[in-house]
């Protein structure tokens, strides 16, 4: 009889314990390399008085080079002010271990696309690529992310990370401090 809920101790340890399966969205190798995303994931979400902010992350690898996909919505009834992004952009990432891990943007300036919808608010999606340095991503694999700060073109934005949230817009919860801890391992 203690065999048996010995067992079951164990069995039960390890369904308790088990890793978040990797939610891999695309993957493909053609001619020209191979690339790899994970499943787009609300990191952060900001209602107040009719606007609304979220940012979504995606980490992805093309060619063996690791980067992070950002897309950032903004939605209000008022006009939205540009937050641009230029090639001195750079988003840093504060650790839990006191450590700040650097990406650095890869892409052209923009300033993101202002789109009306039919119920007459105003959409902002920007849309980036940052891309992580080989000596400082490492940390992310074992400490977790309490803040977030954007650099963009005109001025530096601050995003405190929650350890757990549920969302306004879709009822699901989740944990943004642990964000790189989960997926990183998707791509060792």
């Amino acid at each position: 009889m203690k065999k048996i809920f010995l067992v079951l101790f164990i069995l039960t340890s390890f369904s308790i314990f088990a890793q978040k399966p990797c939610e891999i969205d695309r993957e493909f190798t053609d001619s020209l390399g191979s690339y790899k995303s994970l499943k787009q994931q609300l990191i952060f979400e900001r209602s107040f008085a009719g606007n609304s902010n979220r940012i979504y992350f995606t980490l992805s690898i093309s060619n063996g080079i690791l980067s992070l996909e950002t897309e950032m919505l903004q939605q209000s009834n008022e006009f939205i002010k540009a937050n641009c992004l230029d090639q001195k952009s750079k988003i840093y990432l504060q650790l839990a271990n006191g450590k700040i891990v650097t990406l650095l943007y890869n892409g052209i300036e923009t300033c993101g696309t202002l789109i009306r919808s039919e119920d007459g608010k105003n959409n902002r999606i920007t849309s980036a690529t940052f891309l992580f340095s080989k000596e400082n991503f490492e940390h992310l694999k074992t400490s977790k992310v309490t803040f977030m700060r954007i650099q963009y073109a005109g001025e530096t934005v601050d995003y405190p990370f929650k350890t757990s949230f549920t969302s306004e817009l879709d009822g699901k919860t989740y944990e943004p401090e642990k964000y790189f801890i989960e997926n990183l391992k998707c791509f060792n």
